[in-house]
């Protein structure tokens, strides 16, 4: 039986083609089943490279979905492998980069809920628990992301030294710290306000404003200050 041919980006007409229009148009013209098309090259029997980055999308529910996706998963999808894969993941990190990079465009944390839009749709993935710590300025924008811990978090692993090391090298004003539950069930525990208690204090002790610290579950989230949890 003779298979479907691969498609090529060249084979479709000049004027469909991502590259092309990226030149004339910019990068924001194009779509992102494009822009992953011209990380994929090329496409596979049947499909050209724009409808596998379409498939992509749909398989992994996104952009989002694509930069949770476990990398051995990516890997499996058709047409993508080892290398293509690894164009995909760097290219959506770099982007994740740029945004802690500019300072003018630097997310700022006004509220808990900005915080979890940073943090939710990559911690509530995570298999192991992790620690992590928000690094903010005067104007309470992000300078840096930190993950500290891996592994159960409790008041007698976590070194609360270590949670201020960063916030004291890159003259943090102010940080909030966030750890997720594997099981998907964000209710603090008696160990997450015993730890939160701790850090308030050593933040006060250090001259850095410990703003909440946040329970990381399955698309669910908890803000210890908000629950009045280990803040006085």
């Amino acid at each position: 039986m003779t298979q479907p041919p691969t498609y090529r980006i060249t084979d479709l007409q000049e004027e469909d083609r991502p590259r092309e229009r990226l030149q004339k148009l910019g990068a924001q013209a194009l779509s992102n089943a494009e822009l992953i098309a011209i990380l994929l090259r090329v496409g596979v029997p049947g499909e050209n490279a724009v409808q596998v980055g379409q498939r992509l999308l749909q398989t992994f529910g996104g952009i989002t979905g694509i930069h949770r996706a476990p990398f051995p998963e990516l890997m499996k999808q058709h047409g993508v492998a080892e290398a293509k894969a690894s164009q995909i993941k760097a290219a959506i990190e770099l982007g994740r980069r740029l945004t802690l990079e500019s300072p003018e465009e630097r997310p700022a944390i006004n509220a808990p809920s900005d915080a979890a839009a940073l943090l939710l749709y990559e911690m509530s993935a995570l298999e192991q628990e992790h620690l992590r710590v928000l690094l903010l300025d005067r104007r309470n924008r992000v300078l840096q992301s930190v993950d500290l811990y891996r592994g159960s978090v409790n008041s007698a692993q976590i070194r609360v030294g270590e949670i201020f090391r960063e916030a004291v090298r890159m003259n943090a004003s102010a940080l909030i710290v966030a750890h997720n539950h594997p099981s998907g069930d964000p209710t603090p525990s008696p160990d997450d306000v015993a730890v939160t208690r701790a850090i308030v204090q050593a933040g006060k002790m250090l001259d850095v404003d410990v703003l909440d610290h946040l329970v990381i579950g399955q698309g669910r989230w908890v803000s210890l200050k908000e629950r009045g949890l280990g803040f006085s």
